[in-house]
């Protein structure tokens, strides 16, 4: 599936297609949602370990811990899965990655090296679907991470992670809910909104910029 799609194309659906869903696009303005222009060899490793790293910490502690790791195992612009798997435990554990996380890393690097999961080209010929349930076989992914690539990085026009803390704030504040909505009430509202719920998702994020509390967030997830 190739990747692309013209944004304004996808806010004009969103707004004739959702009036209050339209008067938030009005305060929020065009979408600038763009997909990641840094894409090379290693660019699915990153991305993945990036997210095994930032589980259950603060953007500030996941950054210290991934800038030390760049540090010991990066190539000219991504981290190396060859140069990653290299480290020793005590190297991976001097950076400050737990146990747990130091073996869903080597899992990951070992997925990457062996093919056991597809090449960042192959996955653009595979549906959602198919992504998420080929990345979600490594240790420490689970289906938000894929949605994200699938959203930031793969450029795919009709996901929806209803899961995500961000979203489901941003979804109460601009329909109007007085309580977190369920899971069911946002996938029949979002009926709607297909084929271009990815956008849809952008500016229910930018409802919770509003509020001031960072977006996107994830589902608190243990490793395993």
């Amino acid at each position: 599936m190739p990747a692309g799609y013209d944004k304004s194309t996808a806010v004009r659906h969103l707004y004739v297609a959702d009036p209050q869903l339209g008067r938030h696009i009005d305060t929020v303005g065009p979408c600038t949602l763009t997909p990641a222009p840094d894409i090379g060899p290693h660019t699915l490793f990153d991305r993945l370990a990036s997210s095994i790293l930032s589980q259950q910490l603060s953007v500030k502690a996941a950054a210290t811990i991934a800038g030390r790791l760049r540090d010991r195992a990066a190539g000219p612009h991504h981290l190396d899965p060859g140069r990653v798997a290299a480290l020793s435990d005590e190297e991976l554990r001097a950076c400050g990655i737990s146990r747990p996380k130091v073996a869903a890393l080597r899992d990951l690097a070992d997925a990457v090296e062996t093919g056991r999961i597809p090449t960042l080209a192959e996955l653009t010929g595979l549906d959602d679907d198919e992504v998420v349930t080929s990345l979600t076989t490594v240790r420490g992914v689970g289906r938000w991470t894929v949605e994200m690539l699938l959203i930031f990085l793969l450029d795919r026009p009709d996901v929806f992670p209803v899961a995500d803390v961000g979203v489901r704030r941003g979804f109460e504040r601009v329909t109007g809910l007085d309580e977190t909505p369920t899971a069911t009430q946002m996938l029949t509202r979002a009926e709607s909104w297909a084929p271009y719920r990815s956008v849809a998702s952008w500016y229910l994020w930018r409802a919770v910029d509003q509020t001031g509390q960072a977006v996107p967030a994830p589902p608190p997830r243990p490793v395993r």
